[in-house]
């Protein structure tokens, strides 16, 4: 194997493992977000919002919960970010190994 292609797997390795840690955290916080509303929720409740409707008004507009929406969006950024360089790369795989069989055929037409 090449220079190169050993290089080219080495970066793909590490691009693999920085997509799963940012999936794995863009999982977690949209998880998250459920719980800290329901948090928020119960924070309002205590402070005089009876209904659930205004728990969640309230839980919705706190800053918290709109830093924790930011947050979501960043690791969302970097996840897809990260998926579209590995997809990328199996496209250039595909492409280099239709080329390397293209070439295989040529030379085996013309008796090489």
């Amino acid at each position: 194997m090449s220079d190169k292609a050993e290089a080219r797997l080495m970066e793909l390795r590490t691009d693999s493992e920085e997509f799963s840690k940012a999936h794995a955290t863009r999982i977690h916080l949209d998880e998250f977000k459920k719980s800290k509303l329901a948090i928020l929720m119960k924070r309002a409740e205590t402070e005089g919002h009876k209904t659930a409707a205004a728990q969640e008004r309230e839980a919705r507009s706190d800053p918290e919960y709109i830093q924790l929406l930011e947050d979501l969006k960043t690791a969302t950024e970097i996840s897809e970010r990260l998926r579209w360089r590995l997809e990328v790369a199996k496209l250039g795989v595909a492409v280099w190994q239709t080329s390397q069989a293209n070439e295989r055929a040529e030379r085996r037409a013309y008796g090489a």
